[in-house]
């Protein structure tokens, strides 16, 4: 097996065994059945203009709807992987732009603090989707009709239900306080193979 078949075989490992099957994301598991996530590989340390030029072919690609660009020998803090983020996402202004780090403690305080532990991937990875497509999802439920408007007003009925990603964080924050040990450890289990498959492969890779 290729250097990078085995860096996108560990890729596979955390969509399908942690992303998937907890339903942290509700497309995740139709965009990989339909062929719709694009991935490649960088070595090394990547520069600015090689994450833009990987992310960008991604996304040129007929299919794809998210674009996955992994580093799995670079060396850098979750801080650093975000200021990379900020400066790709300038450069590619149609398309949103999320990062993706393995050190990420849980943190269950509240849905906004968890993202980074839902987003703990076995490599460095920056995720790309289109924004026409986040802007579907991030729209807002239509307005109640006249005659349910009378009966919020007067205090009767339910109140309107909050947007699709405020549904989901709330449903990501309830699923991982249930099963956060199930979940740390398939973590745990995917970052052993990783550490295994990379040492067999020769990829050069700062952690264990």
């Amino acid at each position: 097996m290729s250097r990078s078949a085995e860096v996108l075989r560990i890729l596979d490992r955390y969509l399908i065994e942690v992303v998937e099957r907890y339903e942290l994301c509700p497309w995740a598991r139709a965009a990989r059945l339909g062929s719709e996530i694009a991935a490649d590989v960088l070595w090394g340390a990547p520069s600015e203009a090689d994450w833009v030029a990987a992310a960008s072919a991604l996304l040129a690609r007929p299919a794809a709807r998210v674009a996955m660009v992994v580093a799995p020998e670079l060396a850098v803090a979750p801080a650093e992987l975000r200021a990379i983020r900020d400066r790709v996402a300038a450069r590619l202004a149609h398309a949103g732009v999320a990062d993706f780090h393995p050190d990420a403690a849980l943190d269950l305080a509240t849905p906004a603090r968890l993202v980074p532990f839902l987003r703990r991937s076995p490599d460095p990875l920056l995720q790309l989707v289109p924004l026409a497509l986040l802007d579907a999802v991030r729209a807002p439920p239509p307005p109640a009709d006249r005659a349910r408007q009378a009966q919020l007003l007067g205090g009767r009925g339910e109140p309107p239900r909050p947007g699709a990603v405020e549904r989901i964080a709330a449903a990501n924050h309830a699923t991982v306080a249930r099963h956060a040990a199930d979940i740390a450890a398939a973590l745990d289990a995917i970052a052993a193979d990783r550490a295994a498959a990379y040492a067999r492969a020769g990829i050069g890779s700062a952690r264990g």
